[in-house]
């Protein structure tokens, strides 16, 4: 993450380039007009050194230009785009080094680009700033990449889960109980876990757990269920074992400070869900799926009650696995959170591998497709709650034909009510893209019980004719289709006036 006295050396070394290489000058001819050495002009250009007020009046004097035009942070026009992306938030808060991407080795090839490049670049900081892009979206932004580069697979985090296990005679173990974390959080990490604060303050009981390192205490909130309790106690112990530098202390997160206490976050979740669904134990799972010739929605919350795992780990478990053991990398995870009245539904989580498919987020805004299986299935929820007094969750499948592109996904959602409010809801989706080998590997897949639908991004750009479940007018392909007739028009009577013309 780039700091303000990176970003001033930064400028200052791409001020000498730029003046350097207008001059037509070679490092060996401007060290020998200023004498320093040809070592300490590419640490200045690459933004490494900031040479002391001598050194910078016999820069400036070889390089034919004025000493406060080389100190002020103000650019030429040819650099303020590049200058512009450094003093915006995207390189501060960006982590390229974790993609392995130097900032310097970026900036050299923005400098070298033409100015149509430069203006890209300046429009791209433009953009972020008028739709109010903060920190925080450029960070899920770049943990989802980060996924997706790994195919949200990391061997390392599997061993260090698998070797744990092993460490502390659990590796036979089919299922490790709360008790049993709560003491390895004591005795072998020195971590205490109380239960009555956070249940005793009104402005903090929503909060699922805090940890004070101070206390090296792991505060947990009231009313959680003894999956959500053993995932965030083996959360704290994967805190303790990664050893990160950079982690929150809250969750879920309020406020993301960087993309490493992100990142730390992620990886200590990771190995939660590694250590209560260990790799092997998944992989069999999903093995026995592949025997099935029935979709069995029910059989899959059986197992996850089983298990004692939540809906969100099972669904992100099998992220994981389905890629680097199954081959299947073309896919979609989404979390949808919705109130009462599910008048608005909200994308809290999304990751893609592969490519981003449809359906996604969308930020404008609108009415996500209700035909959707992940809306779809709490709408149903909501209706047996409403019969039977049902509390979830359930399950649910559909192949979703992504309306005018040949995609055809097939996703398994679970719905349930949220923690915090049990009139609030929430789930989680699986989206596998169709093809071949996705039949060939789930047999169930022609079960002619699941239902096949035909859904769109949002009702405002759907040109489904007479969808039962649509939330909102197409007004976006209204403006599109009026746009196109104006062309249209305009076309026809620019062919009408130059025929009357050469009539005439």
């Amino acid at each position: 993450m780039l700091k303000e006295a990176d970003i001033v050396k930064l400028i200052f070394g791409l001020k000498v380039q730029h003046l350097r290489q207008e001059a037509e000058l070679s490092y060996q001819q401007l060290s020998d007009r200023t004498g320093l050495a040809i070592s300490y002009l590419h640490s200045i250009e690459k933004g490494k050194k900031y040479p002391k007020a001598d050194k910078i009046i016999l820069l400036a004097q070889a390089l034919n230009t004025e000493y406060n035009y080389l100190v002020s942070l103000e650019p030429s026009k040819k650099l303020r785009p590049i200058v512009e992306l450094l003093r915006s938030d995207f390189l501060k808060i960006f982590p390229l080094e974790t993609f392995g991407i130097s900032t310097t080795k970026l900036i050299e090839l923005l400098l070298q680009a033409p100015e149509k490049v430069n203006a890209f670049i300046s429009t791209v900081v433009k953009i972020t700033r008028n739709y109010n892009m903060q920190g925080e979206d450029f960070y899920k932004a770049a943990l989802r990449s980060y996924q997706d580069l790994y195919d949200n697979h990391f061997p390392e985090l599997e061993k260090v889960a698998r070797t744990y296990r092993q460490e502390q005679g659990l590796a036979q173990a089919p299922l490790i109980e709360t008790s049993t974390f709560e003491q390895l959080l004591l005795e072998a990490h020195g971590v205490r876990v109380d239960r009555v604060y956070l249940a005793g303050s009104i402005e903090l009981q929503h909060l699922r757990s805090v940890y004070v390192p101070e206390q090296k205490t792991l505060y947990l909130g009231p009313d959680l269920n003894p999956s959500q309790e053993r995932f965030l106690l083996a959360k704290e112990i994967g805190f303790q074992v990664l050893n990160e530098a950079s982690r929150p202390f809250v969750t879920r997160m309020m406020e993301i400070e960087s993309f490493e206490q992100l990142l730390s976050n992620f990886r200590a979740s990771y190995f939660s869900v590694a250590l209560l669904l260990p790799e092997s134990v998944m992989v069999s799972y999903l093995e026995e799926m592949t025997s099935w010739t029935a979709w069995q929605g029910n059989r899959l919350l059986d197992w996850m009650n089983e298990r004692k795992v939540t809906s969100e780990m099972l669904v992100q478990r099998m992220a994981n696995i389905l890629p680097h053991h199954f081959g299947v990398k073309n896919l979609f995870f989404m979390r949808f959170f919705t109130g009462p009245d599910m008048k608005k539904i909200l994308v809290t989580k999304e990751m893609h591998l592969s490519q981003l498919h449809a359906p996604h987020a969308n930020q404008l805004d609108e009415h996500y497709c209700r035909r959707w299986i992940s809306i779809r299935l709490i709408g149903r929820l909501k209706a047996e709650q409403g019969l039977n007094a049902l509390q979830g969750p359930i399950a649910g499948a559909q192949i979703s034909r992504y309306w005018d592109t040949p995609n055809a996904y097939f996703c398994m959602a679970i719905a349930k009510p949220t923690r915090e409010n049990p009139e609030n809801s929430s789930s989680v989706t699986i989206g596998l893209l169709l093809n071949d080998q996705l039949r060939d590997t789930f047999p169930f897949l022609a079960d002619p019980a699941i239902i096949t639908k035909d859904v769109h991004t949002t009702c405002e750009r759907c040109a489904i004719v007479e969808c039962e479940a649509r939330a909102a007018p197409p007004v976006f392909l209204k403006r599109q289709r009026r746009r196109s007739s104006t062309k249209n028009a305009l076309k026809t009577m620019r062919k009408q006036l130059i025929g009357s013309t050469k009539n005439g």
